[in-house]
């Protein structure tokens, strides 16, 4: 602002030097030798006006810059604290529309259109501050006229702001849409869906186009309404002049006749004093796409995680994980009542197998564990209320293995190091080994180097498992959280991966949820759950023996073997 102020008097400078130039030269004749120092003065002005504009453009970019990495840390800090399970709500290729497009739409709101607010108000001010004293009637058309600009522009324009909002919903949907359409590529096609789909996106895409024309429709008619008024605004200016120089109209100079001088300064000024509002006009449809990507931001920023919280206690150093629950609710980030009430105590290095039918709120009390889900009621861990412990120390006393793999860096060993960059040789090749990644390993061509490719690609689920098996190996923790870890292995992959697993599983706390009812057999206690709370509990035999629902699960996992 401060630049385009800067810019402003440089404005007012030139046209004062210039209009002083031909008054002299075409009324007074005055020898070009006198007039040196006035077109040195002039050039410099040129010069001066373009080393500002090009700063203004600079420091508007990297103001808007700025503004940018903190929203996308805020955005990115946001999603870390609600975690997965509000993520999943909506599909990746919305987040990712959030996240680059909308955030990116934001850039020439602070950068340009902000500054001109202000900027379109001053200039114009201090123009009709020189125009006044030389003239009145010229002060005043410009004065008269100038407010019927932004009148008009902000009819328009909010117009633009409700379709660009309109605008935002359908790129989200659209993104969210098309990045599930690549994802599900090979099913569609194993299902002969591939030629609807296409129909479905064409569709989605016309709906698209139609609304980015309607925004770009009322941004040219803002346009044209500025351009309009502008230039009857010149005209007037410039009727006037030309008639009091014919001597027909005898007002507006004080009492003096009209001088070349003031024609010359009023008509030069004319132009600037509705360029502000030209720019603003023409950044006014940043202002529009903001408003439409502010929304949806401010509903993200602002969505409710409350009960879900990063406390501010510290875990205690060398404490053994103790859970224990009373009346305990797991919620969705919406509300709903996942699980509950559960009321348990697991002592510290005890394995608990929990089974059920889907849907039965096995996974749900695992994501309250993680801190990715919001509950009501008590749930301590060594006695310390899991609201109040900070999230990254108690998810340091974690380790996770659940049904989809996670391989997010490029190389093997990248992956297996993870959360333990500086491990040793020998512990890597431990982990490798009780891991059975040995096994796949000989067959990759460049061993632990080897890239693994967008969404671990080159490996198989089954491989892909093993990998995080290791990961979660090396990981030193108190409380080991298995969520369905041999879900669409093979048997051979299924044997190897439990065995490891259950290996480490006796040197900690550990959970399990699994729908492989035999895995169950030497764990410490088996958890039935059922419609979100615990129907049993008790050991394999126990269970067995009691007939119940776990004996019914059994004999029907028997049936289909």
């Amino acid at each position: 602002m401060m630049l385009g102020l800067l810019s402003g008097l440089l404005i007012l400078a030139q046209a004062w030097l210039m209009a002083g130039l031909l008054h002299a030269l075409i009324i007074e004749h005055a020898p070009r030798g006198t007039l040196l120092q006035s077109f040195l003065l002039m050039a410099l002005t040129f010069v001066l006006r373009a080393v500002v504009t090009w700063l203004r453009e600079q420091v508007g970019f990297i103001c808007g810059r700025v503004i940018r990495q903190e929203m996308r840390k805020l955005v990115l800090d946001r999603l870390e604290k609600l975690g997965p399970a509000w993520i999943h709500g909506k599909p990746a290729g919305s987040w990712a529309s959030i996240i680059l497009e909308q955030i990116e739409d934001m850039q020439d709101y602070y950068a340009r259109y902000l500054p001109q607010i202000a900027l379109a108000g001053i200039i114009p001010l201090l123009i009709l501050v020189s125009v006044f004293p030389i003239n009145w009637a010229a002060g005043l058309i410009l004065l008269l006229t100038a407010p019927l600009i932004p009148l008009f522009m902000a009819l328009v324009g909010m117009g633009a702001a409700d379709a660009n909002r309109r605008n935002f919903v359908a790129l989200a949907r659209l993104s969210g849409n098309f990045l599930d359409s690549l994802r599900g590529l090979d099913t569609l096609r194993l299902f002969n869906r591939s030629n609807a789909e296409v129909e479905k996106i064409k569709r989605s895409t016309e709906n698209f186009r139609a609304r980015t024309m309607d925004v770009l429709r009322l941004a040219f008619l803002s346009s044209a309404v500025l351009e309009f008024f502008a230039s009857i605004s010149i005209a007037v200016v410039a009727v006037y002049f030309g008639f009091s120089y014919l001597g027909e109209l005898n007002f507006g100079s004080y009492g003096t006749p009209v001088t070349l001088f003031a024609g010359f300064l009023v008509l030069i000024l004319a132009p600037e004093f509705f360029q502000p509002l030209r720019d603003l006009g023409a950044f006014y449809h940043a202002k529009a796409q903001a408003v439409g990507a502010a929304e949806s931001l401010l509903t993200f920023l602002g969505a409710e995680e409350a009960e879900m919280g990063d406390g501010d206690k510290s875990w205690p150093q060398d404490q053994d994980v103790t859970l224990e629950a009373r009346d305990l609710f797991v919620r969705s980030p919406q509300g709903k009542t996942l699980a509950g009430p559960l009321t348990f105590t697991v002592p510290a290095g005890q394995r608990i197998a929990i089974v059920g039918l889907s849907g039965a709120g096995k996974s749900s009390l695992l994501n309250a564990l993680l801190g990715f889900l919001p509950y009501q009621g008590t749930l301590t861990a060594s006695g310390l209320e899991l609201k109040t412990l900070r999230n990254d120390e108690w998810r340091k006393q974690l380790s996770w293995v659940g049904q989809n793999p996670h391989l997010p860096e490029q190389t093997l060993r990248e992956n297996i190091l993870l959360n333990q960059p500086d491990i040793s040789d020998a512990q890597l090749q431990t982990a490798i080994d009780r891991a059975y990644v040995n096994e796949f390993l000989p067959l990759l061509p460049d061993g632990l180097e080897t890239e693994l490719g967008d969404s671990a690609a080159r490996l198989s689920v089954g491989q892909a498992q093993r990998v995080a098996v290791a990961r979660a190996l090396l990981s030193p923790c108190r409380l080991l959280l298995l969520d369905e870890p041999t879900a669409s292995l093979d048997a051979h992959s299924e044997k190897r991966v439990m065995s490891a697993l259950n290996e480490a599983s006796r040197t900690q706390t550990a959970l399990l949820i699994t729908h492989q009812l035999e895995d169950t057999r030497d764990y410490d206690e088996i958890w039935v759950m059922d419609k979100g709370k615990i129907a049993e509990r008790g050991t394999f035999a126990q269970l067995v023996a009691q007939g119940g629902l776990f004996a019914s699960l059994l004999s029907q996992r028997s049936k289909e073997l």
